[in-house]
């Protein structure tokens, strides 16, 4: 679970009130067994983009990705399936203000 923040989102009065608490969520996903690890990460202005192209080593201070929203965290869930994970990352705040975006593992063989 990708936690992204959404520089253009601006919310309303009541909004930023009824957001669930971050604190909470993590007590109550630890709680269930669901979130695994997450964290925090540093802004997207400390990002370093690594490309290799013709065998060259090229860098990129900041985030490569052509989009306004900047990745500020993640969550390793681990859920019976998509409907849990959507449960889950409709009660993280960011989800209220930013976005939050899916992404299963490869598994075994489909790796």
């Amino acid at each position: 679970m990708l936690v992204c923040l959404d520089p253009s989102f601006t919310p309303g009065p009541n909004e930023v009130d009824d957001a669930p608490d971050v604190n909470e969520w993590v007590k109550e996903m630890d709680g269930r067994g669901i979130r695994l690890i997450g964290e925090r990460t540093r802004p997207a202005s400390d990002a370093t983009t690594v490309r290799v192209r013709g065998g060259e080593v090229l860098l990129t201070d900041g985030p490569f990705a052509e989009t306004k929203e900047q990745m500020v965290g993640f969550d390793v869930l681990d859920c019976a399936d998509l409907d849990e994970a959507i449960d889950v990352a409709s009660k993280h705040p960011m989800a209220w203000g930013g976005l939050i975006e899916l992404r299963p593992f490869w598994e075994g063989d489909d790796a």
